[in-house]
């Protein structure tokens, strides 16, 4: 499937910014499923400081706020060609060893409520990839989807405990109970084609985990499928710290307000 995508983030500050940097993730790279035909990120207010590939292969803009400014535009653009592969990545690579996948973060640390979830799956299943779906399955009736309920820091324990979120939820989730039955697991954030609209509210986010013999393999609770050509990949990590579209650091008083345009397209 050839997808077209348009992504445009503007932040405007009531006084001018002093000084800010932030950490773009916002380039696709061409892999397994899908092919990064034609991309560009253009930046309105901001200087180009330097590109750079971190420990998750993820491709970075490290760009500085010009002092003075009061508005940011972020857009980036491109065409990506996919392929279904049911959710599957295939081996690992990059500079984190596989073991790494493993440990727990702040956002994704397990609580009683996670334990006792991961306890409910038990073992009977052909495979691990049944059982892998068997807790999306699980997580997705465990969280129910429901927006403005949660936030970036909202950790896995927090969602599942209170019920509800969304995508970032689901994924912290998973990525949390896929490590207590043993699997390595990560955090994808990207961007989703929907059946029925080209608007979208915001990009996407699901988890893998890797099984031997198959690899690296994709769980999208929220829908409660494994990704398909709709889905492409962008940014990967332990957490969405690690694979966050936009973070960084900004010196100032100044309040910020962000406002999001994104649109995905056959």
């Amino acid at each position: 499937m050839l997808l077209r995508i348009s992504h445009q983030t503007s932040y405007e500050y009531d006084a001018p910014v002093q000084y800010a940097l932030q950490q773009l993730r916002l380039r696709p790279r061409s892999g397994n499923g899908q092919q990064v035909l034609d991309w560009r990120v253009d930046v309105d207010g901001a200087r180009d400081e330097l590109q750079f590939e971190d420990q998750h292969e993820n491709l970075v803009d490290l760009v500085s706020i010009e002092p003075g400014h009061h508005a940011v535009h972020i857009t980036c653009s491109g065409e990506v060609e996919t392929e279904d592969r049911a959710g599957v990545v295939g081996r690992h690579g990059g500079c984190a060893p596989l073991w790494y996948f493993e440990r727990d973060t702040e956002l994704t640390r397990p609580g009683p409520v996670a334990r006792r979830l991961a306890g409910q799956i038990g073992d009977d299943y052909a495979d691990d990839i049944g059982r892998l779906h068997a807790l999306s399955a699980l997580l997705g009736e465990t969280i129910r989807y429901e927006t403005d309920r949660t936030h970036a820091q909202t950790t896995a324990e927090d969602a599942l405990a209170a019920g509800h979120g969304v995508c970032q939820d689901h994924a912290h989730a998973f990525a949390a109970l896929a490590r207590l039955l043993g699997y390595p697991a990560r955090y994808v954030s990207g961007y989703l084609l929907m059946d029925d609209r080209v608007e979208q509210d915001a990009s996407h986010a699901w988890a893998e985990a890797h099984v031997d013999a198959i690899g690296w393999v994709g769980f999208d609770a929220s829908n409660g499928i494994s990704p398909d050509d709709r889905y492409v990949r962008v940014a990967t990590g332990l957490d969405y710290r690690d694979a966050a579209p936009l973070s960084g650091m900004r010196f100032g008083a100044s309040a910020e307000s962000m406002v999001v345009k994104l649109q995905v397209e056959q």
